[in-house]
């Protein structure tokens, strides 16, 4: 291991909740019907730091993607990247009212990511249609 520091930076910036197996479903649950979305990561994870660099350069354009964030870190919650089928980090995974709506794998810059954020977006006016 690369002992790479923790930058917890980007959780405080973006009021990211922290989650684990225990309180995940909770969580997702008091996002009501915001577009949840949460980053799963890992320390030691150089992309996840990258990633975080990345959002920290654009902070108003990652808040006016108007989401509820969460965060946690699937080295310490294995359960969780069990459960998601994770094979690497950083990943997002997109929630609406408590239904996963898609992911986002890796950082391969914010044009991506708010494609990724467009299509939760998508299937929850499919799913509002519907209801």
């Amino acid at each position: 291991m690369a002992n790479i520091p923790v930058d917890a930076t980007a959780f405080s910036v973006f009021g990211m909740q922290e989650l684990d197996a225990g309180n995940f479903d909770a969580g997702l649950a008091a996002a009501g019907d915001e577009l949840a979305v949460v980053f799963f990561w890992g320390v030691d994870c150089f992309n996840c730091e990258i990633a975080k660099k990345a959002m920290l350069q654009k902070p108003d354009e990652i808040r006016a993607l108007g989401m509820k964030w969460f965060h946690s870190n699937v080295y310490e919650h294995r359960e969780l990247g069990r459960r998601f089928m994770l094979h690497g980090v950083p990943t997002w995974f997109f929630f609406y009212r408590g239904k996963r709506l898609g992911r986002a794998t890796g950082w391969h810059g914010l044009g991506q990511f708010e494609a990724a954020v467009a299509a939760a977006r998508e299937k929850i006016r499919a799913l509002d249609a519907k209801a």
